[in-house]
């Protein structure tokens, strides 16, 4: 992959970029220095994520990055024996939650300028064959980092405006071909200042992509598998929750994996399901704390357990 992660890579492939400025605080690790030195010792500095800043109009400038990711994923998958690939993009709201607007006059006219921007990416990774997936941390992870001066009503609009943008991005782009990733943050921390799933879920599901990725299996929120007896899934739509943790070393038992599967499954429907992660096991190269070869044992066991799902859900017919 020519990208350095999986946000702040539009820096180098759009114009209207330069310099740098640092993050703010996240709200749930800003008063403990002890724990963010330490996990600093044991994952890289974070350094590595260079968050541009926006001071000039926002173009297309080099699409030879994304020629050599799709024709990269092409060759790898030419490989192995898989039904289908997915290529992650940034999503038009999560480039203003890591390069910050000195140039456009408002949130929203800066968000649409990526919006226009970022179009071609989208369609591009389609039209190669490959199915789409729109990261979008910006509607629930944003609130505790780079939008936390809002109030929750204000964040909660921020969000359904920022899915008005993607949805007319996704235009020309058919729904089964794309997903979309929600997170709270791929990182092990408080979390304490996470915004619930259940006041994020009815924004979400208003998104054009069919397949929903959103966290599920971490200790802050393995319990919201339950928003979805509340908040009805739309019949056009497909589930993804998370099954493993990405923020820990630890190798989720097959049985685990199963029933968290069943729990959604129960739920929606056992063919609206698919076994996921959290989130990717690496967000940007050079940081990160999962050790690759325990990352495959994770998935490994993730395989397993959705047998085992497959199986149960199959018997209760």
């Amino acid at each position: 992959m020519s990208k350095p992660g999986y946000s702040t890579y539009v820096a180098d492939r759009l114009s209207g970029f330069a310099g740098h400025e640092p993050a703010m605080p996240r709200l749930d690790t800003r008063d403990h220095p002890n724990f963010l030195a330490a996990y600093e010792r044991m994952t890289g500095a974070m350094n590595i994520a260079r968050r541009a800043v926006c001071v000039g109009p926002v173009s297309v400038r080099d699409r030879e990055p994304l020629e050599h990711d799709l024709a990269n994923l092409k060759e790898a998958l030419a490989q192995v024996q898989v039904i289908e690939g997915f290529m992650t993009a940034a999503s038009p709201g999560l480039v203003p939650v890591f390069q910050i607007n000195r140039h456009y006059p408002s949130h929203e006219a800066y968000v649409e300028a990526i919006a226009a921007a970022m179009q071609d990416e989208y369609e591009a990774i389609v039209k190669a064959g490959f199915v789409l997936q729109l990261d979008c941390p910006d509607l629930a992870m944003a609130r505790h980092t780079s939008f936390q001066e809002l109030g929750e009503a204000e964040f909660l609009k921020r969000a359904a405006f920022h899915v008005d943008v993607l949805n007319n991005a996704l235009r020309n782009v058919p729904a089964d071909r794309a997903r979309i990733h929600i997170c709270w943050g791929n990182y092990e921390g408080p979390h304490d200042h996470d915004i619930a799933f259940a006041k994020v879920a009815p924004i979400l599901v208003k998104s054009k992509p069919q397949a929903l990725v959103v966290e599920a299996a971490n200790p802050r929120h393995a319990h919201e598998w339950t928003v979805w007896q509340d908040v009805k899934l739309p019949d056009d739509k497909i589930l993804i929750p998370g099954v493993l943790d990405t923020s820990t070393n630890y190798v989720e038992h097959p049985e685990l994996v199963a029933q968290r599967i069943c729990q959604f499954a129960d739920i929606v429907g056992r063919e609206r399901v698919v076994a996921g992660t959290d989130c990717g096991f690496g967000t940007f190269a050079g940081y990160g704390k999962i050790d690759p070869d325990i990352a495959f044992k994770k998935l490994g066991a993730m395989v397993e357990g959705a047998a085992i799902a497959s199986k149960r859900l199959w018997a209760r017919a």
